[in-house]
Order: structure tokens, then C-alpha cells, then sequence
């Protein structure tokens, strides 16, 4: 993930899908598919804790498809 900086920066900017965490309702999990990785096709995933005062991302990771939860934005 190391090399993934700047798209790690673009999916929390510009995600195509934001889903509500099933075991923290604090936590928001944003996606964004890219067809060329180290490791092929995949979904890069961001996940961001949110608290009163502030947000920080807890960890990413590339998936071959986004974990199931409330969906809260997704672009077509």
C-alpha cells in the first residue's frame, strides 16, 4: 500500500461507493475500483473513524469486492 499514497488520497476525494460499517456505525468505508494493480483488478478501500472532533483513516486495502453494509453514496 505503500505506493497506493495518491490513490488512497483520490478515493477519500472522489469515492464511487461510501458504506456505513456493520460493526461500528462510526467507521465509513470508501471505494473506489481500479482495473490496474500490483495484484490486478480491484477495489481499493479506505476505512475512515469518524469521532465528534475529528476523522482518521484506521487502514486500506485492495478487495475483490466491497464488504456489505449501508449504503450512503454510490455513483453509477
Amino acid at each position: 500500500m505503500d505506493d497506493m499514497n495518491t490513490e488512497i488520497e483520490s478515493v477519500l476525494q472522489n469515492p464511487q461507493l461510501v458504506r456505513l460499517s456493520r460493526s461500528d456505525k462510526s467507521v465509513r468505508l470508501f471505494y473506489r475500483f481500479y482495473a490496474q494493480t500490483i495484484v490486478g483488478s480491484k477495489w481499493l478501500c479506505v476505512v475512515v473513524k469518524y469521532t465528534d472532533i475529528d476523522a482518521f483513516i484506521i487502514t486500506a486495502y485492495l478487495t475483490d469486492k466491497p464488504k456489505a453494509g449501508e449504503e450512503l453514496w454510490l455513483i453509477k
